[in-house]
């Protein structure tokens, strides 16, 4: 008996069980463009960047438009409340799963990129997998100048470059002269982030209105408040 638990165990010890992806089915509340709540769990969509809420951007005619706004609405149109089945990752961003979402079984995540309501976030989609259909959504949106492909295309967000770790980004290194405090600006008023606050990395400084600051008494004089965390 000895003998029989010891190869079991070593059976186990040396092929271990596949780890099987854990599922999340339930309707979908959209908070924006990327982020869903699905049974109680806030889920970002893999591989993908939408606008943020506070973020413009411009048309063919060169006319600014509220696209953060849009792409939000635009995905609670796609989704109307409808059933999804999403799969966990393994991935973990501000305590959202991160995970790959579909409807009626395709992809969330193509069909919002075909809309315009999100754009592929290379860095992330090439490492889980999913490049090749995010960038063939994204011809499709070329072509059809849907969503924020209507005009020229803001600067992607910093934590998309294939290239640069994620705390090597826009963050930081495009700061001018090492002026690192960055400014935003939501619906909240005018916040400034200093490098290791919870919400830094997430001000992707893409809105024209965001400014960075090289100190808080700089950023104080204009206007800004200092994040509370």
């Amino acid at each position: 008996m000895f003998r029989i638990c010891s190869l079991f165990a070593l059976i186990f010890w040396a092929f271990p069980l596949l780890a099987v992806p854990v599922e999340i089915t339930g309707t979908a509340r959209v908070i924006d463009g990327d982020t869903l709540e699905v049974s109680g769990q806030r889920i970002r969509l893999g591989g993908i960047d939408a606008p943020e809420m506070s973020e413009t951007c411009v048309d063919a005619r060169g006319k600014r438009w509220d696209c953060g706004v849009w792409a939000t609405e635009a995905t609670r149109a796609i989704l109307a409340q409808r059933t999804v089945r999403c799969v966990d990752l393994g991935e973990r961003s501000y305590q959202r799963v991160v995970g790959r979402c579909y409807l009626d079984g395709r992809d969330l995540a193509v069909t919002l990129i075909e809309a315009g309501a999100a754009r592929p976030c290379l860095r992330f989609a090439r490492a889980q997998g999913s490049e090749a259909a995010y960038l063939a959504a994204e011809r499709v949106a070329i072509a059809a100048e849907a969503g924020v492909y209507r005009g020229p295309l803001n600067p992607a967000a910093g934590f998309c470059n294939i290239d640069q770790p994620a705390r090597d980004r826009v963050q930081v290194s495009d700061a001018p002269g090492g002026c690192v405090i960055k400014g935003n600006v939501s619906a909240n008023g005018r916040i400034y982030h200093m490098p290791g606050q919870r919400d830094y990395d997430r001000v992707t400084m893409r809105n024209p209105e965001t400014r960075w600051f090289c100190s808080e008494a700089e950023a104080r004089a204009a206007g800004w408040r200092r994040a509370q965390r």
